[in-house]
């Protein structure tokens, strides 16, 4: 039976860990939706257009994509504290960019370099799954998780005050500088006070960065077929860039962009195998051996729930506003439930999965979202509306419970590889958000919950071929000794 997280015993070390990262996590979620709460006073300063302000939507998400690939090899080679406390104060200068801009050319390059402040999640898994043992660390990975993306909201409670109480029409701008300045006090204060790991405890390291190691050929080619699904959501939002679409690219940068997605894809495909060619030929030791299919499953796991969570979140308030003619404000306010369920959802899929079993909490919870979807699929005109925001709370917390259960997986597969493993899962997640957004740019709301739901079911069969972590994950430390970590 799990142990629960004791989130109020601050004598305990890992406990002040969890806090201080959780943290971290917060700021990086305020720093990278602080324009969203505040759009409206940037949108009237600059004059934008429509196309203009949904491409900076879009220009905010891209980066992130590579940005938490790349992370996740960083964080397992440098280690979380020394990458957290420099992705927390090189964000600030972006933020500040934005900030200060005076063209829409630098917001929209300031914008699109704030993207890679999302990856700040990928750091605080490789942190957190050091300071707990696999019977907490699925309800510790929640709470971080849960409690770390509450930033958004904050963001949207609180810079349209701070933006206010600073008056004038630059209050937007030291509304969004203050965030960006949070950020880089924060990061000083995370160098200072985390450490990597427990005292005595190893912190283990790839042999080689540039990719995930694997344990046979068919992995190493299911690997890269699953590093597709990233280079077509970068083409994707480059298309939705495009002369065709918004209009932020002209045409020849259209087409370079897609030679360069196809030379960054040819280049990654190299260094994975560069990274695994040695060991593959020689033979992998029973001893490092692990199924690439369990990243792969959480993989799409992750896409259908992050995936959907991002694409709901950003069309839900308009959802209210059409169906139930409401206002703006109204219509935001009772929007709001999806994302606040995620203080408790994403923490409770955790427990869930530590309490009763990480595959059979996450093909319940899969499971249980894509009948929420299809009942959001049916709401109308017709229904009360305390009805239809308490069918959108409930989809709302298997989402995010399931988050919360992908997490509790990932540290179990791999120790020294567990931020990159994160990194792509991660990833994914902005993969699924972009598809998602795509296919409601073709249909209406009740379609595009039917699809999110009928996606659902087919990761629900895919999660079928999980492996359930059982026994102990075998690292070796620089001196050939042996460690054996507890998995179940």
């Amino acid at each position: 039976m799990s142990s629960p997280v004791k989130v109020l015993d601050f004598a305990n070390p890992s406990i002040r860990t969890l806090h201080l990262t959780w943290f971290a996590f917060f700021i990086t979620f305020v720093v990278w939706f602080s324009h969203a709460p505040l759009m409206a006073h940037i949108k009237e300063a600059f004059d934008l257009t429509t196309p203009q302000v949904k491409a900076l939507l879009m220009l905010n998400v891209a980066l992130t994509i590579p940005a938490r690939i790349v992370v996740g090899m960083l964080v397992d080679k440098y280690g979380p504290r020394v990458v957290f406390s420099s992705l927390l104060i090189l964000s600030s200068f972006f933020c500040w960019g934005f900030a200060f801009a005076d063209s829409y050319e630098m917001l929209a390059l300031f914008r699109f370099l704030g993207g890679f402040v999302g990856a700040g999640f990928v750091i605080g898994i490789r942190m957190v799954s050091e300071w707990f043992p696999a019977k907490q660390v699925g309800m510790a990975q929640g709470i971080y998780g849960g409690w770390g993306n509450f930033g958004s909201a904050a963001a949207a409670m609180t810079l349209p005050t701070v933006a206010l109480m600073v008056g004038g029409e630059d209050g937007w701008r030291y509304a969004i500088a203050m965030a960006g300045l949070m950020s880089f006090g924060y990061g000083i204060i995370y160098y200072w006070r985390a450490r990597n790991t427990p005292k005595g405890s190893t912190y283990f390291k790839p042999k080689k960065t540039g990719g995930l190691e694997v344990s046979s050929y068919r992995d190493l080619y299911f690997y890269i077929g699953m590093t597709v699904p990233l280079y077509l959501a970068l083409a994707i939002l480059s298309w939705r860039l495009s002369p065709t679409n918004l209009g932020l690219l002209s045409a020849s940068a259209t087409y370079s962009m897609y030679a360069i997605l196809i030379g960054l894809f040819i280049f990654q495909t190299s260094q994975i195998w560069k990274v695994n060619k040695e060991h593959l030929r020689d033979g992998v030791p029973e001893i490092e051996k692990y199924k690439f299919k369990q990243v792969a499953a959480l993989n799409w796991a992750y896409f259908v729930t992050f995936g959907s969570e991002l694409a709901v979140v950003s069309m839900l308030p308009l959802f209210f506003m059409e169906t139930f003619e409401l206002g703006a404000v109204k219509a935001g306010l009772l929007a709001s439930g999806f994302a606040f369920m995620n203080l408790v959802a994403r923490p409770s899929g955790g427990y869930f999965s530590d309490r009763f079993g990480r595959k059979r909490s996450l093909s319940f919870l899969i499971a249980g979202l894509a009948v929420g979807y299809l009942v959001m699929a049916r709401v109308d005109a017709t229904w009360m509306i305390p009805l239809a925001v308490l069918a959108t709370m409930c989809c709302s917390f298997f989402v995010q419970a399931g988050e919360g259960a992908v997490f509790a997986m990932v540290p179990l597969i791999k120790r020294r590889m567990t931020g990159q493993i994160a990194g792509m899962a991660g990833a994914f997640g902005n993969v699924g958000a972009v598809t998602y957004l795509t296919v409601l740019s073709f249909v209406d709301a009740s379609t595009f919950f039917t699809i999110i739901a009928a996606s659902a079911a087919v990761c629900f069969v895919i999660v079928q071929f999980i492996d359930e972590p059982a026994g102990q994950m075998q690292e070796v430390l620089p001196d050939g000794t042996v460690q054996l970590i507890d998995v179940a």
